[in-house]
């Protein structure tokens, strides 16, 4: 068998976002969550990835899997496998439209429920932990307790997970080897022969995809290939001078001097100078 890269558009909305496999999605939001029996989410309605600006002055969003849970909790789900200047602030920015997007004309604020941005990213985000799943909450910075929990931000960061499919133990280490690894397998493995994987695997399987679904398959491939290639293409180009453009280019966006040498290969010195 092959099967489809979950890194990919077409592929992580067909796995994820699919009104008759909501099973796999949920399970992974309980993954990630770590919630317990008593407390899982046993079922989600998939909304319209489609964020609508509130006002003319905001931007749409398209994100990639959006859904809601039965306590009304909103979830995002988004897979990103390059870095790009301000992502931090985007992401940011998704998860607050959400938010108060959830407010009609005359509705109260207690109305408001929680959000959940979920980011899986194919690019260390965060160099100065070894862990692959972070949560990033508000927290009071006497006492660290956490009294505003409307908007929660997790990140799971492939590179960091190296465990191999033997070593697998717990649902979130099964999921996180799926979405990295299922395009490199031609079988199901022994650690994922459960109902909701194989059902994801159905998802991911090219022989089961009829040929629009292949050609758009064919098409995001690329598009992914395009993205990871687009730094590398601009040394190959134009060297130097285009490391220095795009430093600036992140630098006018916010994004940290770290994030930017990683991504430029540049020293800290020369972005401090620009």
């Amino acid at each position: 068998m092959r099967f489809a890269d979950p890194r990919t558009d077409f592929a992580f909305k067909k796995i994820f976002g699919n009104e008759n496999a909501k099973e796999v999605l949920i399970s992974f939001l309980n993954a990630v969550l770590a919630l317990d029996k008593d407390h899982a989410i046993v079922d989600v309605t998939l909304l319209n990835p489609y964020e609508a600006p509130k006002t003319k002055y905001m931007r749409d969003s398209f994100l990639d899997v959006k859904c809601r849970d039965v306590r009304g909790v909103t979830f995002i789900v988004e897979m990103q496998v390059t870095y790009v200047a301000g992502f931090e602030k985007r992401i940011i920015y998704n998860a607050s439209k959400a938010y108060s997007n959830q407010l009609q004309k005359g509705d109260a604020y207690p109305k408001l429920n929680q959000v959940i941005s979920i980011n899986i990213l194919d690019f260390v985000l965060f160099d100065d932990f070894e862990h692959y799943l972070s949560c990033h909450q508000v927290r009071e910075k006497i006492t660290g307790n956490n009294y505003l929990d409307e908007i929660r931000y997790y990140f799971i960061e492939l590179p960091k997970f190296k465990k191999t499919g033997e070593e697998l133990e717990t649902y979130i280490e099964k999921w996180v080897y799926f979405i990295k690894h299922a395009a490199d397998l031609e079988t199901i493995p022994e650690k994922l022969d459960e109902p909701v994987f194989h059902k994801a695997f159905d998802q991911a399987n090219r022989a089961n995809m009829t040929a629009k679904e292949l050609e758009a398959y064919d098409n995001s491939v690329t598009v992914m290939l395009d993205e990871r290639g687009r730094i590398d293409g601009a040394y190959e180009k134009g060297g130097q001078n285009m490391a220095y453009e795009i430093a600036r280019s992140m630098k006018q966006d916010g994004a940290e001097p770290a994030v930017i040498a990683k991504w430029t290969r540049l020293a800290l010195e020369e972005i401090e100078k620009l």
